[in-house]
């Protein structure tokens, strides 16, 4: 995935980059993929650069002032967008000086240039930091700020060999210097109000970067690193991976997912008995449908009940889940949808919806069409059962908007069709057995023991 694909690039963006670990590569490397999608693009800073780093772009220096004359350059091969390095001079020793914060507040306000990429603090090279009190210098126009670390120090001990300023990290990790770096050492400085948040503008959207992800040992690191941080309110998401790969930087965006489990309907087809509440390995179907969300790597379980509500709920209240209540359950399938987004935290980026009545699916399932999602960013992401596509379907966010507009018995499939779907294969077409009658609940158990 590109860089610029996992931190949802929009145009008039102002993007800081603070922390350590590879920062002015991630900058340059971002600068490169807008370029070659037609953007015009200012690279700068408001502190240092090194030179060295500088001279490996095809971009122009540009020395401020005049602002109103920037010199951009189509970088190699003319992909299509242009780019200017901004600076406060040309070089100074081996570095490029910095632009003050109020020119880039100035520069944002102005159409010269698409979106303006800043690198806002140093680290003399080392892959993690926490900041001194005179740094990071965040232009107070910033829409994205995106601390990065560089998972390489995991395991590291925390000193000034692998560490800028370990002190002022212990500190902020709990820790002591000499302590091995540990994932939730490395969480607790990003998420710090004075480590990875220091000086956020108050409208700024937060996107770590969890960078030099070379083997599977330091991606299990870094995924629990962004675990730890989706707890923390103000980390909207979480990109994994190795900006030195041109081709492929990012191997996984992580988000907010919540799984909403559907089990609103009466079930008529099966006569007087609860559906929701029949026998299934040992607990109930709905118990069932709950656990495969539990043990799925989502961040919040809702399950939407209507009918029979208050014999079904006192099975599962006790569950890790958000119980919500759908009073129009006999309207349609569309308003369960409906309340189950409701019901969701407002930082929930994409939901997958189990349906309570297929007992096949399994959390592996799940977790796959989750892990597809991930690593392409694609907003719909569903299963195919032996070729045949069935649920659970995964929606991001930017189709909430159009799931809450359904009605009657209109279901996801009514969005599905309209957009480009990712989708995962499955062998096996059991998974996609759904029960609605005596007959298929028969027949389910004897699949599942087939």
């Amino acid at each position: 995935m590109f860089l610029s694909h996992a931190l949802r690039i929009r145009p008039k963006e102002l993007v800081a980059f603070v922390g350590a670990g590879g920062k002015t590569t991630a900058m340059l490397r971002l600068a490169d993929e807008l370029v070659a999608q037609g953007w015009r693009v200012i690279v700068t800073t408001t502190t240092r650069m090194f030179a060295a780093q500088v001279g490996l772009t095809p971009y122009p220096l540009h020395p401020i002032p005049p602002l109103l004359d920037l010199k951009f350059s189509p970088g190699e091969g003319g992909r299509g967008g242009e780019a200017t390095i901004l600076v406060g001079k040309d070089i100074e020793g081996d570095k490029v000086a910095g632009v003050p914060p109020a020119v880039l507040d100035e520069l944002a306000a102005s159409n010269q240039a698409d979106v303006i990429l800043v690198e806002a603090d140093g680290a003399r090279m080392l892959p993690f930091k926490a900041p001194a009190a005179h740094e990071p210098v965040v232009p107070g126009t910033t829409t994205l700020l995106v601390p990065v670390v560089g998972v390489s120090v995991v395991g590291a001990p925390l000193d000034a060999q692998h560490v800028h300023r370990p002190e002022m990290v212990a500190r902020l990790a709990g820790a002591k210097v000499g302590d091995a770096i540990t994932p939730t050492m490395i969480a607790r400085v990003i998420a710090h109000s004075e480590g990875g948040l220091k000086s956020k503008p108050a409208g700024a959207c937060v996107v770590v970067l969890v960078n030099q992800v070379e083997s599977e040992r330091q991606l299990d690191a870094a995924r629990e690193i962004a675990r730890l941080l989706l707890k923390h309110d103000e980390i909207e998401g979480v990109a994994i991976g190795a900006v030195q790969d041109a081709s492929s930087p990012i191997r996984e965006m992580r988000r907010r997912v919540a799984a909403i489990v559907l089990a609103a309907g009466a079930g008529t087809r099966m006569g007087e008995r609860v559906k929701q509440l029949l026998p299934w390995r040992g607990k109930t179907l709905i118990e069932n449908a709950v656990e495969i969300a539990t043990r799925a790597d989502v961040d919040e379980i809702v399950v939407v009940l209507g009918a029979r509500a208050e014999i079904i709920r006192p099975v599962i209240e006790s569950l890790p889940v958000r119980i919500a209540q759908n009073p129009d359950w006999a309207e349609g399938h569309s308003t369960s949808i409906r309340v189950g987004l409701g019901a969701l935290n407002p930082q929930t980026d994409a939901a997958i919806f189990i349906n309570g009545d297929q007992p096949l699916i399994t959390p592996e399932i799940v977790n796959a069409i989750l892990q597809r999602h991930r690593e392409t960013g694609v907003s719909i992401v569903a299963p195919r059962y032996a070729g045949q596509r069935g649920s659970p379907v995964l929606f991001g966010r930017a189709h909430f908007a159009e799931l809450m507009r359904l009605s009657g018995e209109q279901g996801g499939r009514e969005v599905l069709v309209k957009y480009p779907v990712e989708y995962v294969e499955f062998a096996e077409a059991r998974a996609a057995f759904d029960v609605d009658t005596p007959e298929d609940y028969a027949r389910s158990a004897q699949i599942d023991t087939a």
